[in-house]
């Protein structure tokens, strides 16, 4: 199941917006016109975020095998992007760069390591809630323990529920809950394997079934209010702590007959599972009367993983592209995003436009007329929702490190993808280079027959991060 890019929207039958990215030396901004536009407007705003979903795992995104009819119908009534990326390869990074607006060579949290936010750090939470938002987050949060500055009622949350630490978050059914400052108990008894993480020997409360409730009970609490959500699922994240049968889930559900081994039945129906409650929530926002007043946007931390006896390769979780959760290839970070808005985004749209995790706080900005803050690298991507690609401001260039596996750096430039692996071991090892646009699955290294723009990528790598006293480079 292998396809272009253009090849896939044509199948599809979705429109594609123009897109690409401007020169390294000016980049471009978006006009004042769409953030005046959209500063009346000020949506409710929900941000789901499932977690290590590849990009191959939905329909929409030509998923042959795995159910998905709620979010299908998501990218029928909105736009589906098939050139956003995360922040990075790997959770906590990956949600820093969603939450505070630049990419991994400037964040403050840039690997898995336990570093909570700073009081200086500025999330889109803040912004927002100093707009006039409620706030909420539930699900996963991994960017402060308990008792730090990072914790979510400390960075512009007003309400919380959910797990704090990215390992807790491996076991589905959890002894306890964060719920704002507090632990909430619950009924499953866990034995404790690298806590926190645990495998549960009594299993009664599912975690994501709770989040899914959770995020209901939000929208009806604040239905007369200006709100952000931002909905942080762990499916189809695996219970590492529990392989081979780390794909937690209360049953496989219509795969239950499928000669499929468990842990691929149980991946099916984690996302089978949580399709279904991405309806319910849409369903309910149209109950309310606000279907037509809240942005929701889905997609996913990084690229599909292959733990708790799961193979991303068995539903070709990846589509088109190389690479899983942890790598810097196309697979890794290259991830689904499909926006929804009645009667402001188009219908059945679709758009190339490149743009990742970092845009997403500029973006709340532009549509809340908040100003931004300073030293972000995120562009708001309004303009291309509201269907305006003429005033879409696009990257020069967009830049991830990542500091497991000998520490890596990747780049896109225009169509071009640069990717340098085990940098600790020999900071000169060549750079790899693709060319997206005839290669998206990163098949044939070009490095040789364009030593001009591995020159180019190589210079951005070694101009686009700052030093870090926790993340530091060869």
């Amino acid at each position: 199941m292998r396809y272009t890019r253009r090849g896939f929207l044509k199948a599809t039958g979705l429109t594609v917006a123009a897109g690409g990215l401007c020169s390294l030396a000016t980049g471009c901004r978006s006009t004042g016109q769409t953030r005046k536009t959209a500063a009346a407007l000020k949506p409710n705003i929900i941000f789901i975020l499932a977690d290590d979903l590849g990009y191959g795992d939905l329909g929409c995104y030509g998923q042959q095998r795995i159910q998905t009819p709620n979010l299908d119908r998501m990218a029928a009534e909105g736009m589906i992007f098939t050139n956003h990326y995360a922040g990075s390869t790997v959770c906590a990074p990956s949600r820093c760069c969603l939450m505070t607006g630049v990419h991994t060579g400037h964040a403050w949290i840039r690997g898995n390591n336990r570093i909570p936010l700073r009081p200086s750090d500025v999330t889109v939470a803040q912004l927002l809630k100093g707009a006039g938002y409620t706030t909420g987050i539930i699900g996963k949060w991994g960017l402060g323990e308990p008792d730090t500055t990072g914790i979510p009622n400390k960075k512009g949350f007003d309400y919380w529920f959910g797990y704090l630490n990215q390992a807790h978050a491996h076991n589905y059914y959890p002894d306890y809950l964060w719920r704002n400052e507090e632990k909430t108990l619950l009924a499953n008894v866990v034995k404790p394997v690298n806590p926190p993480s645990g495998v549960a020997t009594k299993r009664v409360q599912y975690s994501h079934d709770l989040f899914a409730a959770e995020a209901l009970e939000f929208v009806e609490r604040n239905k007369d209010k200006s709100f952000f959500l931002y909905l942080a699922f762990t499916i189809p994240h695996a219970n590492n702590e529990d392989k081979p049968n780390g794909m937690e889930v209360p049953s496989y559900g219509m795969y239950e007959n499928e000669d499929w081994p468990g842990p691929q039945k149980g991946h099916a129906a984690m996302i089978t599972r949580m399709d279904s409650d991405v309806g319910r929530l849409l369903a309910r926002l149209k109950a309310l009367g606000l279907d037509g007043k809240t942005l929701v946007l889905f997609s996913s931390d990084n690229g599909p993983h292959k733990e708790g006896g799961c193979d991303p390769n068995f539903n070709d979780s990846n589509g088109p592209l190389r690479g899983n959760k942890r790598d810097l290839y196309e697979g890794g970070i290259r991830v689904p995003l499909i926006a929804r808005w009645p009667g402001k985004i188009k219908a059945g749209s679709g758009t190339d436009h490149v743009c990742a995790f970092w845009d997403f706080l500029p973006t709340c900005c532009e549509l809340t007329g908040v100003k931004l803050p300073a030293g972000i690298d995120g562009i708001s991507y309004l303009p291309t929702l509201l269907g305006k690609p003429r005033e879409q401001g696009k990257h020069p260039y967009l830049y991830w490190e990542f500091h497991e596996q000998g520490k890596k750096q990747a780049v896109r430039l225009g169509s071009w993808k640069g990717v340098r692996l085990n940098v600790a071991k020999n900071p000169n090892r060549p750079i790899e280079l693709y060319d997206l646009a005839t290669d998206p699955g990163e098949e044939h290294d070009v490095a040789a027959e364009h030593p001009e723009m591995v020159g180019k990528i190589a210079e951005i790598m070694g101009l686009a991060r700052r030093p870090s006293e926790h993340w530091p480079w060869p």
